[in-house]
């Protein structure tokens, strides 16, 4: 059995505002074990495609190395954009050693709302995945079982948007509500590419332009919550 440590720290910073939530990064990122275009940061892996549809969005011209240029780049566009990165999985156990979120087994959560509470400018949180079992936003369902804390429906529409209420305790009568929107976007993994193409908006924008791609729609999608 492997044990899947997540090998990051959150990236958050007093006046964030978003917080980017996913589950692991693989884990050759665990063992030291980067591929040559692989970058030493959250979602720095060749194959999952965030930092690309980012790229695109901002025309960054970032870097896909191993450099520490590479992690900088990325550091400095979250800094200027207020978005920190808070996976919600510190780590599991594994049997294959593989980035499936199936595969994960004896799951250790991290307290987002903690860091929540602990960083008070975040409003939003931008989960890199839906509901399915092990994605983000079904860790995050049970995280907030255990504050006793009820997740509202806003919009049902890709990507789906939640609401929440937290109690402020930086408040000084410690009993005013802070309203936190979350947005379950379409995994910037490859893997979603199926289910991308089964989304109607997809269907019809690709019918009526036979070159708009999976990647596209990402880039669509991602370009409100990520433009600088």
């Amino acid at each position: 059995m492997f044990k899947h440590q997540h090998p990051y720290v959150p990236f958050i910073k007093q006046n964030t505002t978003k917080l980017i939530v996913g589950t692991l990064p693989p884990p050759r990122f665990s063992r030291g074990e980067l591929l040559e275009k692989d970058v030493d940061f959250c979602y720095g892996s060749y194959y999952n495609s965030l930092w690309l549809f980012i790229d695109k969005i901002n025309n960054l011209n970032l870097r896909y190395d191993n450099s520490k240029e590479a992690v900088e780049q990325r550091k400095q566009f979250l800094i200027d954009c207020k978005i920190g990165v808070c996976d919600i999985v510190e780590s599991c156990e594994r049997e294959k050693i593989d980035a499936s979120d199936l595969g994960m087994k004896n799951i250790i959560l991290r307290d987002i709302i903690g860091y929540l509470k602990q960083y008070s400018s975040i409003d939003t949180l931008l989960f890199t995945g839906g509901n399915s079992k092990n994605g983000p936003e079904y860790f995050f369902r049970k995280h907030l079982k255990d504050y006793k804390i009820k997740l509202d429906l806003v919009s049902n529409e890709i990507p789906r948007v939640h609401q929440f209420q937290l109690s402020d305790k930086s408040a000084p009568d410690e009993t005013s509500l802070r309203t936190i929107k979350t947005v379950s976007l379409t995994s910037s993994s490859g893997a979603a590419n199926i289910s991308i193409s089964k989304i109607p908006l997809y269907k019809q924008l690709k019918s009526k332009n036979p070159k708009f791609n999976t990647f596209d729609f990402r880039v669509m999608q991602y370009r409100e919550f990520f433009k600088e």
